[in-house]
């Protein structure tokens, strides 16, 4: 990773070297230094949602920072093939600041672990597929109980309860 205070994102030699500069700006939260290098119609594919468009996701990461004042995501592996790029990193970040996705701050503290497939055309990200562990950061913020607590099994009966009553309906209307 880049140490320097600033990176000179789109010089990077390949979609590789593009990506991890792509990783050290959003450390510095540079929206204009990403933005010029996100595709005028970039489709960005997150768990809570589809971003299309420049705009969309330059406001989406300024929600983020907005919320996680102390946000900051890890590369922990890297790979590459054609204009393809696979990435597992790993984010930490304080939830302290504001409302995020309606979601009011809680003052937690979330790490999650999460990969990005991006997509790399003439130089620029024209698409990126995310996956992180919803459940987990849910559970991180407080918003469902942890796990193996007692509401957890409590709601985790509920469901199986519920489920049964349901089979069982169905079978008597058959």
């Amino acid at each position: 990773m880049s140490t320097a205070t600033t990176t000179v994102i789109g010089e990077a030699p390949d979609p590789v070297e593009l990506i991890r500069d792509v990783f050290d700006e959003l450390n510095l939260r540079n929206l204009d230094a990403l933005y010029e290098v996100w595709a005028e119609d970039i489709v960005d594919q997150f768990p809570t949602g589809t971003y299309r468009g420049r705009d969309e996701l330059r406001d989406y990461f300024a929600s983020l920072f907005a919320a996680f004042p102390d946000f900051h995501i890890d590369v922990v592996k890297v790979a590459g093939a054609g204009d393809t790029v696979l990435v597992r990193w790993h984010a930490t970040g304080t939830f302290t600041g504001a409302p995020w996705m309606g979601i009011e701050a809680t003052g937690s503290h979330v790490e999650l672990d999460g990969t990005d497939c991006f997509t790399v055309r003439n130089g620029k990200i024209a698409e990126n597929f995310i996956v992180f562990d919803q459940l987990g950061f849910a559970r991180q913020i407080g918003m469902l109980p942890s796990e193996g607590s007692l509401m957890d099994r409590m709601m985790l009966n509920s469901f199986n309860i519920r489920t049964r009553l349901r089979g069982r309906l169905r079978q008597t209307s058959a």
